[in-house]
């Protein structure tokens, strides 16, 4: 019975998804080209910006992997909440320089940057290739994250293969037809539901269990004291089972990544959507607000210490729905797995969409067949991508998994080439794309050789180290880039103080072989 109650509350939600993924397109007309589809016509007002950033942010990993750690580190897991934090703080300036520069030479992500900036449609083609490397196993994640949702509340009576398939029928059902569009719309709902289960549950479970967040907290400090300080349970040290995540991985972690993050293509998306600089600013400040969320699925995590010790491996990731199954009504629970599922389709949604729109744009339009048919191309990418991620989740679930470890220091190492060259006339490509295979080459060294952190440094920052150092030591040794172009065309700039209105809009309605020289 619990079963039935659970799953049909989730079925219902599944389906208002796609639904109201559909009904973004209304009013829109049937046409609209890339642009449309893939950053909303460059229209979302503050509102859809902020929940669909926030959305991009609030994955799977809130629930799963966020209790998780809770539950078997403690403290390090705050880097999550501190990297995001500062990233929106470095986003209320670099936003609206992106937003302004792909605004006024008709792009729409970071391979169109690349590829406009340095004069070289390949070089989109090979970022695209590069990101998508990156990006494909956050798709699968967020399949697994909500396939093992499904999983968990409908008390097993979905298997894990069906709900795999759910996960990516859903996304894919409304993502290929109404774009970034869509994704917003969806984000309204995912967020009623996230504010609302979530605050339910920060107050619900200790009571629940403990009577109250005094006794909570009280047998925290005095039984669980090591989860609540760096390095947290498991000690600072990689060796002998330690944990590794001391202060300097938490430094450097949270620096790398909130300088990462607002170049993520996802990211940049969300920044591309916007009706105005204006928006993006506000955004910025107001986003840290939703931060605060991700405290309790992490709170979570460490009173699953006490009520359900000894998970060890993946079944830590099930630490805060053991507690929501065991103390909650069938159809609360049903109302908790669907806040969880959204937010994996989000998330998934946005990264689809993204892979799809950098093949489109950058390596398909390179077929003369496809350049103009950028958006059709697109949406074929996606349902591909999709796929691709589905078949390896049943097939190879290791191979993606293993690659999302350096997804994000992997990501890092497109810093030069997509933010240093948009504010630094004088690196070269020559330098930047030197860097970029050197620093790719290193954190992959390191990482696949078990040397992450390196002697407590995140491996991805010792990798853009060594990628900065070579750009600048190429373009400082090497030859100018023989570019006539003026600065304006070249370079970004945070348009404050001026009128959105007097960016030149007409470039935006440039076909994709015109930004190319």
């Amino acid at each position: 019975m619990n079963a039935a109650v659970a799953t049909s509350v989730f079925a219902v939600f599944m389906v208002a998804t796609v639904a109201l993924g559909l009904l973004a397109l209304r009013g829109r007309g049937k046409g609209g080209g890339l642009a449309e589809w893939s950053v909303g016509g460059r229209s979302l007002g503050p509102v859809f910006i902020w929940v669909l950033m926030a959305g991009e942010g609030y994955t799977s990993f809130s629930y799963l992997g966020a209790a998780g750690w809770g539950y078997n580190y403690g403290a390090p897991v705050l880097y999550v909440v501190a990297y995001m934090s500062c990233g929106y703080a470095i986003g209320y300036v670099v936003g609206p320089m992106l937003w302004a520069y792909a605004r006024r030479h008709g792009l729409v992500g970071i391979t169109d940057m690349v590829a406009h900036r340095f004069c070289r449609p390949w070089l989109g083609a090979v970022v695209a290739v590069l990101a998508t490397v990156f990006l494909l196993p956050y798709i699968q994640l967020q399949i697994t994250g909500m396939g093992v949702v499904l999983s968990v509340i409908s008390y097993g009576a979905v298997s894990l293969n069906w709900a795999y398939f759910v996960a990516f029928a859903v996304t894919t059902g409304f993502v290929v037809v109404s774009g970034l569009r869509g994704s917003a719309w969806v984000s309204v709902l995912k967020d009623v539901l996230v504010i609302a289960t979530l605050g339910f549950l920060a107050f619900s479970v200790p009571l629940h269990y403990f009577d109250g967040y005094g006794p909570f907290l009280d047998r925290l400090v005095t039984e669980k004291g090591e989860w609540l300080t760096l390095p947290g349970h498991g000690g600072g040290s990689g060796d002998g089972g330690g944990s590794g995540f001391g202060e300097l991985w938490f430094i450097s972690t949270t620096f790398l990544n909130s300088l990462t993050v607002v170049i993520f293509p996802t990211t940049v998306a969300g920044y591309l959507g916007a009706r105005s600089a204006d928006a993006l600013r506000r955004n910025a400040v107001y986003l840290p607000a939703y931060n605060v969320l991700l405290f309790v699925p992490m709170l979570l995590g460490l009173a699953a210490l006490f009520v359900v010790p000894g998970l060890t491996g993946a079944e830590s990731n099930l630490a805060l729905f053991k507690l929501v199954v065991d103390a909650l009504p069938a159809w609360a629970v049903g109302l908790v797995g669907v806040a969880a599922a959204l937010s994996s389709i989000v998330p998934m949604a946005v990264f689809m969409l993204v892979i799809g729109t950098m093949w489109g744009r950058s390596v398909l339009s390179l077929v003369p067949r496809f350049a103009e048919r950028q958006k059709s191309a697109a949406q074929v990418v996606v349902v591909v991508a999709g796929s691709l991620a589905l078949l390896l989740t049943y097939t190879a679930p290791n191979t993606l998994v293993r690659l999302s470890l350096i997804s994000y220091e992997g990501m890092a190492q497109l810093l030069p080439m997509v933010l240093l060259a948009l504010v630094w006339r004088r690196l070269t490509f020559r330098g930047a794309f030197s860097g970029l295979i050197v620093g790719v080459a290193v954190v992959c060294a390191l990482v696949f050789t078990g040397n992450d952190p390196v002697g407590g440094v995140n491996a991805g920052l010792v990798a853009l180290a060594a990628n900065l150092a070579v750009a600048l030591a190429v373009t400082l040794a090497g030859p100018r880039d023989a570019d006539p172009r003026p600065d304006a065309e070249v370079l970004a700039h945070d348009p404050v103080g001026e009128e959105d209105e007097s960016l030149d809009a007409a470039p935006a309605a440039r076909s994709a072989s015109d930004h190319r020289v």
